[in-house]
C-alpha cells in the first residue's frame, strides 16, 4: 500500500474509533400531519393521540435511519469485464470520482427505540410516558481526504486541507413525561420533561490539518481533539518516545496517550442530564393550522471523561540523508535502517492521541426545530396538504429539510401520507400507512424511500434510507383536546 494511502487509512481509523456504537432525532416526519399517528407528540408535544394507548415493548415505536450525501456508487465502479473495483483503481478517472463528491461529505446513522410507552387523556389534556433508547453516529469527511488518497502528489506539488473532519456519537436512555393542553379554540400547547442517562459519548474532530506533498519534501501540520466517556472505557498508557537531536544523540521522553488496543467496559451509566420539548399549534381558520415545536433542548453531563489531543507538531520529511556506505559503522541514527525506523515512528506518532486530561464534561443535545402548516382541501375535508420545515441545530453536524405532504383519512380507522423532501442530504420520497382502531394500531412508513440497492441491501446512490414501524394497543373512546 502506498504511504499516502496508509496515512489516509490512519486518519479514517483514528476517527472511526470514536464511533464504536450507533443518538437520534429520527422520528417519522412523514407522519407529522396524520392525526391518527400515535406518536405525533414526539414531533410536537402539543399534538395528542386520539385514544389512550399502550405500546408494545420495543416494537411500539421503532426507527432506524441512514442519511448521507454519498452512496456506494461514489466509491465502487464497474470494470469492462463487469467486475467491481474501488475508486483507488488506476482505471477510475480521478476527475470523474472527485467530481461527484461534496466539499464536505456527511453521514448520519440513527437508532430510536421505545422500550415502554403509554398515553392517556386526563387532567384537562393528554399525557404521555416514554422510556426509550436514542443512539446515533455523525461523520463529516472533507473531499480533500479522498483526493489525497486518490491523487497524492501526482501533480508535483499538492496541498490538502482536512479542516473540520470529524466523527461524533452519542448514546443515551431517555425517560420522558409529556402533557398537551388546549388553551382555547385556536391555541393548543404542550411540553415534555426528559431525564437522560448517558451511555456513551465520543467526539473526534480536526481543527486544522494541512498535508503538503512535493518532489522535494512532505510536511504535515495541524491539530485535532478527541473526548470519550461512558460505557466504552479507553485506558491510557505511558510510552517512551525516542528523540534524536541534530547531532544524532538519542534520548527518550515519556508521553501519556490513549490505548486503543486495550479498550475495556466502563460504567453502564456514564452521565446524567435533562432535556425539554416545547410545542404549540394555532388554528388560523377552519382550513389552516400552523404548528411550532422545539425538541431536545438539553444536555448530558458525563463523568470520568477522557480527553485527548492529536497535536501535530509541524513534521517534515525531505528524504534520507548522509547514508554511509557501511551501515555497521554508521553514527547512531544515520544508518538507512535507523532512518527508516525513525520515519515509521514519526508517522505513527502523528496520529496518536495524547492525553489532555481526565475530567467531567457536559455535552448539549442537538436540538430540532419543526415548523408546520396544514391546509384542508375545501372540496374533500379528509384530504389535507402539509409543509414541514425541520432544522437540526448541532454545530458542524446541523442539517435542514423541507417536506411537502398529502395526507388522507378516507375512513376513521385508516390514514396515509405521501411526501417529498429536499434536505441537506438531497431529495427523498416518504410515505406512511397507519391502521388505528380501538384495541390495535399498526403503522409502517419511511422518511427516505430507496429504489435501488446492492445485494447487501445498501442504497446505491445517496445512502438515504429509513424504516419506522410500531404496534400499539389503543383503548377507550376517541377524543380530541
Amino acid at each position: 500500500m502506498k504511504i499516502r494511502n496508509k496515512i489516509a487509512a490512519a486518519l479514517l481509523l483514528t476517527a472511526s474509533l470514536t464511533a464504536t456504537s450507533t443518538w437520534a432525532q429520527n422520528s417519522l416526519r412523514s407522519a407529522y400531519f396524520l392525526e391518527g399517528y400515535t406518536y405525533r407528540h414526539q414531533l410536537n408535544p402539543a399534538f395528542a393521540s386520539e385514544r389512550n394507548y399502550v405500546g408494545m415493548p420495543v416494537l411500539g415505536n421503532f426507527n432506524l435511519g441512514l442519511q448521507s450525501t454519498v452512496g456506494v456508487s461514489n466509491f465502487l465502479y464497474k470494470l469492462p469485464d463487469g467486475k467491481l473495483t474501488t475508486f483507488l483503481n488506476e482505471s477510475v478517472n480521478a476527475g470523474e470520482f472527485l467530481g461527484d463528491l461534496k466539499d464536505h461529505n456527511r453521514l448520519n446513522f440513527d437508532l430510536d427505540m421505545n422500550i415502554i410507552s403509554f398515553g392517556f387523556h386526563a387532567w384537562g389534556g393528554f399525557n404521555t410516558f416514554d422510556i426509550g433508547i436514542k443512539s446515533g453516529i455523525r461523520a463529516n469527511l472533507p473531499k480533500d481526504l479522498f483526493e489525497f488518497a486518490k491523487v497524492g502528489s501526482q501533480n508535483g506539488n499538492s496541498e490538502y486541507n482536512l479542516k473540520d473532519m470529524g466523527f461524533y456519537t452519542n448514546n443515551y436512555a431517555e425517560i420522558a413525561l409529556g402533557h398537551s393542553h388546549r388553551i382555547n379554540e385556536k391555541i393548543t400547547v404542550g411540553a415534555k420533561m426528559k431525564f437522560l442517562l448517558g451511555l456513551y459519548n465520543a467526539d473526534f474532530h480536526v481543527n486544522d490539518m494541512r498535508l503538503v506533498l512535493s518532489d522535494e519534501k512532505w510536511s504535515v501540520s495541524g491539530d485535532g481533539e478527541f473526548s470519550t466517556a461512558g460505557l466504552v472505557d479507553i485506558p491510557t498508557k505511558i510510552k517512551d518516545k525516542k528523540v534524536t537531536d541534530d547531532f544524532g544523540n538519542i534520548s527518550y521522553e515519556q508521553e501519556e496517550e490513549l490505548d486503543f488496543d486495550n479498550i475495556e467496559v466502563g460504567d453502564p451509566i456514564g452521565g446524567f442530564g435533562m432535556a425539554f420539548d416545547f410545542g404549540a399549534t394555532y388554528k388560523v381558520r377552519d382550513d389552516l393550522e400552523l404548528s411550532l415545536a422545539l425538541l431536545d433542548l438539553g444536555w448530558i453531563s458525563y463523568k470520568n471523561a477522557v480527553k485527548g489531543g492529536m497535536a501535530m507538531e509541524p513534521w517534515e520529511f525531505n528524504g534520507f540523508h548522509n547514508i554511509p556506505f557501511d551501515s555497521d559503522n554508521a553514527q547512531p541514527g544515520q544508518s538507512i535502517e535507523d532512518q527508516i525506523d525513525n520515519l515509521t515512528d514519526d508517522l505513527e506518532d502523528l496520529f496518536k492521541m495524547k492525553v489532555a486530561g481526565e475530567d467531567k464534561h457536559t455535552k448539549a443535545l442537538g436540538a430540532t426545530l419543526n415548523i408546520g402548516a396544514l391546509y384542508t382541501f375545501p372540496y374533500y375535508n379528509k384530504l389535507k396538504f402539509g409543509f414541514l420545515e425541520s432544522t437540526r441545530i448541532n454545530g458542524r453536524y446541523s442539517w435542514s429539510e423541507g417536506r411537502f405532504s398529502a395526507n388522507v383519512s378516507p375512513v376513521k380507522c385508516f390514514d396515509a401520507s405521501i411526501s417529498y423532501a429536499i434536505s441537506s442530504f438531497g431529495s427523498s420520497f416518504g410515505w406512511m400507512l397507519n391502521f388505528h382502531t380501538r384495541g390495535f394500531n399498526l403503522f409502517l412508513g419511511t422518511n427516505h424511500q430507496f429504489f435501488k440497492v446492492t445485494p447487501q441491501f445498501i442504497p446505491v446512490n445517496n445512502a438515504n434510507m429509513n424504516v419506522s414501524l410500531g404496534i400499539n394497543f389503543p383503548f377507550g373512546k376517541a377524543k380530541t383536546l
